[in-house]
């Protein structure tokens, strides 16, 4: 029999007493979902960080390159449309945030995870999801170490023109996307080495900050165009292209920080589903809002004729516009360690697994044991060491050999969220009915981008190999 475990987790319940507390549930929302008689028995293990960090580790891991995309989006849908959608899709992935938020509260006491709650929906189930979890980030990790590789000499070029002279080259080695992989690893390796998500808070506010930088960049240069900047092209509110079947997605996807959502919530201070509403809607609407200045202000720069990176459509021998494709850089390479925090975390449920599979085969009417965590257990130092070595010194091997990489997020974003809430509360009399069939809609609709964004890569494959019959 499961276990199941409470959320009120900002005050000690009446019941402690020699470290254990026992807590009875206080949010109605959750009622709902365990009935009103649940309580939780557990040890004593408490967050400590703070909203404005939470906040910017989850806006961090949303807001990335694929911002600099929009402009394009909405010069395939016009202004309207692409605004609509830009919108539609962060509604969508807050709901799905959400979604998740309200499972959390089930798995044993700050120790929630996909792995947690799929043991509580889909048991057989739970280390396939953690797998295809881990593969995801993992990719998308060697992405942003690709990206890094080959903007740097890019902008060295750029700044050493901008600040010496035009007509003298930057050495050599510095022109070695190679050469700036090793270098930017220095920093990275001990960021990925830390174990609690919080301690990235610091490198989440310089991202941020380079993220602060490009929009002005796009706001300023649509005010005052610099010498050198492109013809604008035409301007529509409403125009539909065959572009807009590649770039629906990308709005899709830039949303994407689901993976992140747990170890928020195990983390933060007084984790009740109000304090996680609001890290939700800020970090989701800050994102939203970034997005739409992004696409409408370098869409009414260059209409029609703007690329798939706004960055890059400015004259590059401005030395504003240097900085910028470096904060770039700087954002893509501090979100980083934000991927492999997840991975490992679920790599090590996947390495776990046969220790719960071996719990799962005993006496299905015995109630499992919760052991001296509270039910779940931690990452041992050499496995934490271990996993993490395999990870960057894998993930740094591949990029410094493959020039492009592209990884899809629907599983964890839109229907892993749907399926979990739909699965704990579809046969529950005291849960919304509402709640729950917008949930089964959101798998549903993770289960359609799925199916198209397979399709639609597959028949660009097939259409851009040279080989193709």
């Amino acid at each position: 029999m499961v276990q199941l475990y409470g959320a009120s987790q900002g005050h000690a319940g009446q019941g402690d007493r020699d470290g254990i507390d026992v807590e009875p549930r206080a949010s109605h929302e959750e009622d709902a979902l365990l009935g009103a008689e649940a309580t939780v028995k557990r040890t004593k293990r408490e967050g400590h960080a703070t909203l404005s960090s939470s906040i910017s580790n989850l806006a961090n891991t949303i807001i990335g390159s694929g911002m600099l995309t929009f402009p394009l989006a909405l010069a395939s849908a016009g202004i309207i449309p692409g605004m609509i959608t830009c919108l539609f899709s962060g509604a969508v992935a807050g709901f799905g945030l959400y979604l998740l938020s309200l499972c959390a509260v089930k798995a044993p006491h700050r120790r929630a995870s996909f792995f947690a709650v799929a043991e509580l929906t889909f048991p057989r189930a739970a280390v396939f999801f953690d797998a295809a979890i881990a593969i995801k980030c993992f990719g998308v990790s060697i992405s942003y170490l690709i990206i890094v590789k080959s903007l740097m000499p890019n902008v060295i070029a750029a700044l050493y023109h901008d600040l010496t002279s035009p007509d003298v080259n930057p050495p050599a080695w510095t022109l070695s996307g190679q050469n700036w992989l090793l270098i930017i690893m220095v920093p990275l390796i001990p960021l990925a080495f830390l174990r609690r998500l919080d301690s990235l808070r610091h490198t989440s506010y310089i991202a941020l900050f380079s993220v602060a930088y490009l929009v002005v960049i796009v706001v300023v240069c649509y005010f005052f165009p610099l010498k050198g900047t492109p013809e604008r092209g035409e301007i529509h509110l409403i125009h539909f292209t065959p572009n807009f079947i590649s770039t629906f997605p990308v709005q899709v996807f830039a949303y994407t920080c689901a993976q992140n959502l747990f170890p928020i919530f195990n983390e933060i201070s007084s984790n009740t589903q109000k304090r996680m509403n609001i890290v939700i809607g800020t970090s989701i609407g800050s994102a939203a809002l970034i997005y739409e200045i992004i696409a409408v202000f370098g869409y009414l720069t260059f209409g029609t004729k703007v690329g798939a990176n706004i960055i890059a459509m400015y004259p590059s021998t401005s030395l504003f516009i240097a900085v910028g494709q470096l904060a770039i850089a700087i954002l893509v390479m501090f979100s980083y360690p934000l991927q492999v925090h997840p991975c490992r975390n679920c790599l090590d449920k996947v390495f776990h697994a046969a220790h719960v599979l071996s719990k799962q085969a005993g006496d299905p009417e015995d109630e499992e044991p919760e052991d001296e965590h509270g039910g779940s257990h931690d990452m041992s130092p050499l496995k934490h060491t271990l996993l993490t070595i395999a990870i960057v010194a894998s993930g740094f091997t591949i990029a410094y050999f493959v020039d492009n990489l592209q990884m899809g997020s629907t599983t964890i974003s839109f229907i892993l969220p749907g399926l979990f809430y739909w699965k704990l509360s579809h046969n529950d009399p005291n849960a919304s009915k509402t709640l729950s069939r917008a949930a089964l809609g959101l798998a549903i609709y993770g289960i359609f981008i799925f199916i198209f964004c397979l399709s639609f890569n597959i028949y660009q494959l097939l259409h851009s190999s040279p080989t193709s019959h």
